[in-house]
Protein backbone atom coordinates (compact mmCIF):
# COMPACT_ATOMS: atom_id res chain seq x y z
CA UNK A 1 0.00 0.00 0.00
CA UNK A 2 1.42 3.37 -1.05
CA UNK A 3 2.02 5.65 1.92
CA UNK A 4 1.19 9.35 1.92
CA UNK A 5 4.91 10.27 2.02
CA UNK A 6 5.64 8.15 -1.07
CA UNK A 7 2.74 9.78 -2.90
CA UNK A 8 4.15 13.17 -1.99
CA UNK A 9 7.60 12.19 -3.27
CA UNK A 10 6.08 10.92 -6.51
CA UNK A 11 4.15 14.14 -6.97
CA UNK A 12 7.27 16.20 -6.30
CA UNK A 13 9.25 14.24 -8.86
CA UNK A 14 6.54 14.64 -11.48
CA UNK A 15 6.37 18.39 -10.85
CA UNK A 16 10.16 18.59 -11.11
CA UNK A 17 10.18 16.84 -14.47
CA UNK A 18 7.30 19.02 -15.67
CA UNK A 19 9.16 22.17 -14.73
CA UNK A 20 12.28 20.98 -16.53
CA UNK A 21 10.25 20.14 -19.64
CA UNK A 22 8.46 23.48 -19.56
CA UNK A 23 11.71 25.37 -19.27
CA UNK A 24 13.49 23.41 -22.00
CA UNK A 25 11.81 25.19 -24.90
CA UNK A 26 12.97 28.72 -24.06
CA UNK A 27 16.38 27.51 -22.89
CA UNK A 28 18.02 28.95 -25.99
CA UNK A 29 17.40 32.42 -24.60
CA UNK A 30 20.59 32.18 -22.57
CA UNK A 31 21.06 35.94 -22.64
CA UNK A 32 17.35 36.85 -22.59
CA UNK A 33 16.27 40.25 -21.32
CA UNK A 34 14.56 41.08 -18.04
CA UNK A 35 13.37 39.15 -15.03
CA UNK A 36 11.68 36.35 -17.01
CA UNK A 37 14.74 35.81 -19.17
CA UNK A 38 16.97 35.88 -16.12
CA UNK A 39 14.88 33.27 -14.31
CA UNK A 40 14.81 30.90 -17.29
CA UNK A 41 18.50 31.39 -18.03
CA UNK A 42 19.47 30.88 -14.40
CA UNK A 43 17.21 27.85 -14.02
CA UNK A 44 18.63 26.12 -17.08
CA UNK A 45 22.27 27.06 -16.46
CA UNK A 46 23.07 24.24 -14.01
CA UNK A 47 20.80 21.76 -15.79
CA UNK A 48 22.53 22.17 -19.16
CA UNK A 49 26.03 21.44 -17.83
CA UNK A 50 26.70 17.74 -17.25
CA UNK A 51 29.52 18.48 -14.80
CA UNK A 52 27.14 20.57 -12.69
CA UNK A 53 24.34 18.02 -12.98
CA UNK A 54 26.58 15.15 -11.85
CA UNK A 55 27.87 16.96 -8.76
CA UNK A 56 24.49 18.33 -7.69
CA UNK A 57 22.75 14.98 -8.01
CA UNK A 58 25.64 13.48 -6.03
CA UNK A 59 24.98 15.93 -3.18
CA UNK A 60 21.39 14.68 -2.96
CA UNK A 61 22.55 11.08 -3.10
CA UNK A 62 25.16 11.68 -0.40
CA UNK A 63 22.57 13.26 1.86
CA UNK A 64 20.30 10.25 1.41
CA UNK A 65 23.16 7.84 2.13
CA UNK A 66 24.14 9.67 5.33
CA UNK A 67 20.52 10.10 6.43
CA UNK A 68 19.09 12.80 8.67
CA UNK A 69 20.11 15.53 9.20
CA UNK A 70 22.51 15.40 6.22
CA UNK A 71 19.65 14.66 3.80
CA UNK A 72 18.22 18.10 4.64
CA UNK A 73 21.33 20.13 5.45
CA UNK A 74 23.62 19.30 2.52
CA UNK A 75 21.08 20.23 -0.21
CA UNK A 76 20.41 23.48 1.67
CA UNK A 77 24.08 24.25 2.22
CA UNK A 78 25.12 23.77 -1.38
CA UNK A 79 22.95 26.47 -3.03
CA UNK A 80 23.56 28.91 -0.16
CA UNK A 81 27.35 28.61 -0.41
CA UNK A 82 27.09 28.48 -4.20
CA UNK A 83 25.31 31.85 -4.13
CA UNK A 84 28.27 33.27 -2.24
CA UNK A 85 30.66 31.84 -4.82
CA UNK A 86 28.44 33.30 -7.54
CA UNK A 87 28.75 36.74 -5.95
CA UNK A 88 32.54 36.39 -6.08
CA UNK A 89 32.32 35.52 -9.77
CA UNK A 90 30.05 38.47 -10.55
CA UNK A 91 32.42 40.77 -8.65
CA UNK A 92 35.33 39.51 -10.74
CA UNK A 93 37.21 38.02 -7.78
CA UNK A 94 39.62 35.46 -9.25
CA UNK A 95 39.45 31.83 -8.12
CA UNK A 96 42.17 29.54 -9.51
CA UNK A 97 41.28 26.10 -10.80
CA UNK A 98 37.52 26.57 -11.08
CA UNK A 99 37.04 24.04 -13.88
CA UNK A 100 39.29 21.51 -12.14
CA UNK A 101 37.36 22.06 -8.91
CA UNK A 102 34.03 21.45 -10.65
CA UNK A 103 35.28 18.28 -12.35
CA UNK A 104 36.87 17.07 -9.10
CA UNK A 105 33.57 17.60 -7.29
CA UNK A 106 31.88 14.95 -9.42
CA UNK A 107 34.76 12.54 -8.82
CA UNK A 108 35.02 13.06 -5.05
CA UNK A 109 31.29 13.22 -4.30
CA UNK A 110 30.66 10.24 -6.57
CA UNK A 111 33.30 8.22 -4.73
CA UNK A 112 31.79 9.20 -1.37
CA UNK A 113 28.41 7.91 -2.51
CA UNK A 114 29.90 4.77 -4.06
CA UNK A 115 31.78 3.98 -0.85
CA UNK A 116 28.52 4.14 1.09
CA UNK A 117 30.42 4.70 4.33
CA UNK A 118 29.08 6.83 7.18
CA UNK A 119 31.19 9.95 7.63
CA UNK A 120 30.85 12.85 10.09
CA UNK A 121 28.39 15.51 9.03
CA UNK A 122 30.98 18.25 9.52
CA UNK A 123 33.34 16.55 7.05
CA UNK A 124 30.60 16.10 4.45
CA UNK A 125 29.59 19.75 4.94
CA UNK A 126 33.15 20.98 4.38
CA UNK A 127 33.57 18.92 1.20
CA UNK A 128 30.19 20.03 -0.18
CA UNK A 129 30.82 23.66 0.78
CA UNK A 130 34.23 23.84 -0.88
CA UNK A 131 32.90 22.44 -4.14
CA UNK A 132 29.84 24.72 -3.97
CA UNK A 133 32.17 27.74 -4.11
CA UNK A 134 33.67 26.51 -7.39
CA UNK A 135 30.26 25.83 -8.94
CA UNK A 136 28.92 29.20 -7.79
CA UNK A 137 31.95 31.10 -9.07
CA UNK A 138 31.55 29.50 -12.49
CA UNK A 139 27.88 30.52 -12.61
CA UNK A 140 28.68 34.06 -11.51
CA UNK A 141 31.48 34.46 -14.04
CA UNK A 142 29.26 33.19 -16.87
CA UNK A 143 26.29 35.37 -15.86
CA UNK A 144 24.76 36.62 -19.14
CA UNK A 145 25.26 40.36 -19.43
CA UNK A 146 21.68 40.92 -20.61
CA UNK A 147 20.06 38.83 -17.88
CA UNK A 148 18.65 40.28 -14.67
CA UNK A 149 21.27 39.29 -12.06
CA UNK A 150 18.89 38.73 -9.14
CA UNK A 151 16.38 36.67 -11.14
CA UNK A 152 19.24 34.70 -12.71
CA UNK A 153 20.54 33.90 -9.23
CA UNK A 154 17.09 32.81 -8.04
CA UNK A 155 16.71 30.65 -11.15
CA UNK A 156 20.00 28.83 -10.73
CA UNK A 157 19.39 28.23 -7.01
CA UNK A 158 15.98 26.71 -7.85
CA UNK A 159 17.47 24.62 -10.67
CA UNK A 160 20.20 23.41 -8.33
CA UNK A 161 17.65 22.52 -5.67
CA UNK A 162 15.69 20.41 -8.12
CA UNK A 163 18.84 18.51 -9.09
CA UNK A 164 19.50 17.85 -5.40
CA UNK A 165 15.90 16.66 -5.07
CA UNK A 166 16.40 14.22 -7.94
CA UNK A 167 19.43 12.81 -6.12
CA UNK A 168 17.48 12.55 -2.86
CA UNK A 169 14.57 10.73 -4.54
CA UNK A 170 16.97 8.20 -6.08
CA UNK A 171 18.88 8.00 -2.82
CA UNK A 172 15.76 6.96 -0.88
CA UNK A 173 16.34 3.51 -2.34
CA UNK A 174 19.24 3.28 0.15
CA UNK A 175 16.86 1.87 2.78
CA UNK A 176 16.69 -1.46 0.88
CA UNK A 177 19.58 -3.81 0.20
CA UNK A 178 18.96 -3.85 -3.54
CA UNK A 179 18.57 -0.09 -3.46
CA UNK A 180 22.00 0.29 -1.86
CA UNK A 181 23.51 -1.42 -4.90
CA UNK A 182 21.69 1.00 -7.23
CA UNK A 183 22.72 4.09 -5.25
CA UNK A 184 26.35 3.02 -4.98
CA UNK A 185 26.39 2.22 -8.70
CA UNK A 186 25.02 5.71 -9.41
CA UNK A 187 27.82 7.16 -7.28
CA UNK A 188 30.34 5.09 -9.21
CA UNK A 189 29.01 6.37 -12.54
CA UNK A 190 29.23 9.95 -11.29
CA UNK A 191 32.83 9.33 -10.21
CA UNK A 192 33.68 7.92 -13.65
CA UNK A 193 32.06 10.98 -15.22
CA UNK A 194 34.25 13.12 -12.94
CA UNK A 195 37.35 11.39 -14.29
CA UNK A 196 36.12 12.08 -17.82
CA UNK A 197 35.58 15.76 -16.94
CA UNK A 198 39.07 16.00 -15.43
CA UNK A 199 40.75 14.37 -18.42
CA UNK A 200 38.70 16.31 -20.95
CA UNK A 201 37.23 13.19 -22.53
CA UNK A 202 33.62 14.16 -21.70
Amino acid sequence: MITRSRRALGTTLILTLALCAAAAAPAAAHDAQGVGGGLVSGFMHPILGWDHVAAMVAVGLLGAVLGAPAIYLLPIEFPLVMAGGGALGVAGVPLPGVEVGIAASALVLGLMVAAGRPIPLWLAAIVVGVFAVFHGHAHGTELPVAADALSFGIGFVVGTGLLHLAGIVLGLAWRWNAGKVVVRAAGGMIAVAGIAFLTGTA
